[in-house]
């Protein structure tokens, strides 16, 4: 089993890259099992979203000027 420090790398580079099969099953059983991680993919993912909704938002006002 891959271990938290794996996991985070990946759920990092899962933003960047599409990833391997072996690595997807890998994060998805540790995920299964462990909340710190499973806690950290999800304040990844909320951030990413905020993130795009920052920057789309500020394409939107500078194109009304």
């Amino acid at each position: 089993m891959k271990s938290c420090r794996e996991i985070t790398r990946l759920v990092s580079e899962a933003q960047e890259r599409e990833l391997g099969l072996s690595e997807r099953m890998g994060l998805r059983m540790h995920l299964a099992i462990c909340r710190g991680c499973r806690n950290f993919a999800e304040q990844m993912e909320a951030m990413r979203k905020i993130c795009r909704a920052y920057a789309r938002r500020d394409e939107d006002s500078s194109g009304k000027k």
